[in-house]
This record gives C-alpha cells, structure tokens and sequence, in this order.
C-alpha cells in the first residue's frame, strides 16, 4: 500500500509517499481501506519529532480515517467487511489501509461523504472527553473556547452551542469572525486586538465563565484562572506556547477551581472504547439530524501531505484539513 513516511524529523519536507505492505489483522481489529484521513496538529508534532506513537501503535502519521472494511479480526463482533465506518486510530491513517480496533469504529452520519466523515473522529473524541466529562459542562453554563477556528474549537464551539451553553472563543483572524458566530458563538474574541480577560468580564458581569478549553499553555494559562468563575473548570488540552505556567494557588483555592487536561492517544482501548458509545449516544442524533456538522477547509491529496501539515501549522485555516486517499464515496 501507498503511506506518507516520515523520511527524519523535521519539517513538511520530510514528508513523502512510499510504500510498504498492508498491516495484518489481530483479534480485536478491522482493517480499513482508506477513503480519507484527516490531519490534526498532534500528526505535526510527531513529525517534529515532539508527539511519538505510544507503544504498540502504527509510526505511521494519522489518527483518524473514513472507509470501507475489508478484513475483521476473529473477536469482531460489531461490524462487517463492506460497512463503511469512520475512526479514531493510534497511527497509521495516512495511508490506502489502516488497522481499528472495532470499538474505536463509528457509523458514518446520515448523508455524509467519506471527507466529513474522516473530520469526525479525533476532534469529536477529544472535544466530548474535556469538554462534557472532564470539564462537565452544563446547559445554561459558559465556556470559553480558545483556537475558535481550528478543528478542535469548531467542534466544541457547534456541540456547547448545541447542547444550552453561553459560547466565548478567541481567534486570530478577522474572516473568521463570522464563521464562528454561525457556528454558535455568542461573543467571537479577536486575541490580537482585544484582551480575553477583559472581555469575558465584561460580559459576564465580573463574574466569569464555567469552563475553559484551552490548548495554548503559557502565558494563557494565569490569565485563563482569572476568567474563570466560582467553581470553574480549565481543561488543559495542548501546550502550544509552553508546558510550564506560573499559577497564584491562593486564586485557584478562593475561587475552588478545577485543574485538569488529558491528551486522547495514550489512553487504553477500552477508554476509548467507551469514549465512542458516549459520542453514539449523545453526540452522532446531533450529526445525523444536521444540527452539528465537521467544517471542512480544503481537502488535498495523499501525496500533498507536505502542504497539508504547512497550512495547519500557518493557522490560516477554519476548520478542518483532509486527505484524500482512495476515492470519496457516500455513505
């Protein structure tokens, strides 16, 4: 099969497509033929050489695929060869075939192609995971979305809006404003020229928001505790400006605030397992009635993987980044 490789670490330029033989089975696994993979910000961290596969995993870049099965393991109960599924895989999605463990496998929406259905898994996953059980927002509560136009603050954006809650997110760019208030934004932030803080107290009335999703780290993180209310909640998803923050413990105990974060790929299948029959349940009636939808910013080819990790890394996009790889169909 054809896969993008890694030829080193480095930058885009690494990148390049080769071949090696199709992966085999185990028990517990399907095998996808690949229609389309999306890519996300850990694919370039692991080609930077920052973010490597946890034990066990494909070194392949790619966590998360649309296709058709071709192959189920012994123990597949689940699924069959023909179904079309979307996702979420430990490595291995840019390339014609990659391996699934079945409960890791989602139902393509109604009416959706195999382009909006690769757009689902990592971002969907890791937004319900931080947001709804680590960070528990509520109907009628607010939250604060940083990165309000990349793949992760599109989503959580849509799904907060979706299930009752006040929406704040920050972006650095003008046009993506109002693509952000369509998707249910209720204040858009523009972080280059106004002071998130400011704002969110203003709004607010002093008081604050819920929950805040951030995945920027640094110097955001001391100003993150100060935006959150009486009994908030920072979820701490990436560390794009710096892993070590500077935090005043007298504010986290006066206001009794929640600390928490996670990253989704080093977690055992079984968590993930029961991460996608949550998403089943409360998430995909969002999807399949219409309510919710992936926002797709360019698909390229699996040999245009260099461009791909370029424009994700250049943040000129909203929304998602995806590869085509076999040839799109509906589902």
């Amino acid at each position: 099969m054809k896969y993008v490789a890694m030829n080193g670490v480095g930058g885009p330029e690494v990148l390049s497509v080769q071949e090696t033989p199709i992966p085999q089975v185990s028990a517990g696994e399907v095998l996808i033929k690949v229609y389309a993979a999306g890519v996300n910000r850990p694919d370039c961290a692991q080609r930077q050489g920052t973010y490597p596969p946890p034990p066990g995993a494909s070194p392949i870049l790619g966590l998360e695929v649309a296709g058709e099965i071709v192959e189920c393991g012994t123990h597949v109960k689940r699924w069959k060869v023909g179904d079309k599924v979307c996702a979420l895989v430990p490595g291995g999605g840019y390339a014609e075939y990659a391996l699934a463990p079945e409960g890791h496998c989602l139902s393509i929406p109604a009416g959706y192609d195999m382009i909006h259905a690769a757009a689902l898994p990592e971002t969907f996953f890791t937004v319900w995971t931080n947001v709804f059980e680590s960070g528990h927002l509520q109907k009628g509560e607010s939250i604060l979305v940083h990165g309000g136009a990349g793949g992760i603050g599109t989503t959580a954006i849509q799904l907060a809006h979706a299930r009752g809650a006040k929406v704040f997110t920050t972006v650095g760019k003008e046009e993506a404003r109002e693509a952000c208030l369509k998707m249910g934004a209720d204040r858009v932030i523009l972080y280059k020229s106004e002071d998130f803080v400011q704002v969110i107290k203003e709004e607010t009335a002093g008081l604050g928001v819920n929950v805040v999703l951030d995945m920027i780290g640094g110097d955001y993180f001391p100003r993150n505790v100060e935006a959150l209310a009486a009994q908030g909640r920072l979820v701490q998803i990436a560390t794009m400006q710096g892993a070590n923050v500077s935090l005043d413990l007298r504010k986290m105990m006066q206001k009794r605030l929640t600390l928490t974060g996670s990253t989704l790929r080093p977690r055992s299948i079984e968590e993930k397992t029961k991460i996608a029959k949550a998403l089943e349940e409360n998430i995909w009636p969002l999807l399949n009635s219409g309510a919710v939808k992936p926002v797709i910013y360019k698909e390229l080819l699996l040999h245009q993987a260099q461009e791909a990790h370029a424009l994700m890394e250049s943040s000129a996009h909203t929304g998602k980044i995806v590869l085509k790889v076999g040839i799109p169909s509906a589902s």
